[in-house]
């Protein structure tokens, strides 16, 4: 695929740890060792299992990044928006290990691809390698609370705080919030009822209305679960 020509001019807006570069080492990994992707929402983007095949820099989109089980369900890790990096496909460059997780746009999505060769170049400059560590260390910080999220809390609590912090009508599919937690659809369609039926929230079509945030809150702080 052509390089087209704005694609060190985003990359520098977006990941400001890569101004100051010595140029031909910026142009030279660009015009050799970068592809250009724009692939639509839905597009597997790597799997678990598998080679990582370049470094992800997402110019515009959104990377959903998961984690399956053999028994189909998956476990959303993070998401990776512009300016952000991908550590599961850091800590699969940095080791010798495949891929932990898979990674799938969950919207319209371009991307820079670096190629292993072209990431490590990038990594001799010093203030790029302290961002990709950086972002490394933040990541994991929040994969421990996911973790420890997942073992200690009950997923009631967990749906609560996942509807909150996104408005007052939150647009998602019951499907979409199972895979964000980690089930199936048909526990969140019943824990979603009982939201409704205690007047916390209205369902709508790919719609959810949260009419009362602060019971929720306290929900999600460990309260009880509204009656059946």
């Amino acid at each position: 695929m052509t390089q087209p020509d704005d694609t060190g001019t985003r990359l520098l807006a977006l990941y400001p740890a890569l101004q100051g570069m010595d140029p031909a080492l910026l142009d030279a990994v660009l015009a050799a060792q970068t592809q250009r992707l724009t692939v639509p929402a839905g597009t597997l983007l790597f799997d678990e299992g598998s080679p990582c095949r370049g470094f992800p820099l997402v110019l515009s989109g959104a990377v959903r990044v998961a984690r399956g089980s053999p028994g189909g369900r998956t476990l959303e890790l993070y998401r990776v928006t512009p300016g952000e990096l991908c550590v599961v496909s850091t800590s699969c460059l940095f080791g010798t290990a495949t891929l932990a997780a898979h990674g799938q746009a969950s919207e319209a999505t371009e991307l820079a691809l670096l190629t292993p060769p072209g990431f490590e170049r990038w990594m001799g400059h010093p203030p790029f390698r302290h961002f990709v560590f950086g972002i490394f260390g933040d990541r994991l910080a929040d994969l421990m609370a996911l973790a420890e999220a997942v073992a200690f809390q009950r997923l009631d609590q967990r749906l609560a705080a996942a509807l909150l912090g996104r408005g007052a009508q939150v647009h998602t599919t019951h499907q979409a919030l199972a895979d964000e937690l980690g089930t199936v659809r048909e526990i969140i369609s019943r824990l979603l009822a009982r939201f409704e039926r205690a007047g916390w929230v209205r369902l709508g079509r790919e719609r959810i209305e949260l009419l009362d945030s602060q019971a929720l809150r306290a929900l999600a702080a460990g309260g009880p679960l509204p009656a059946p």
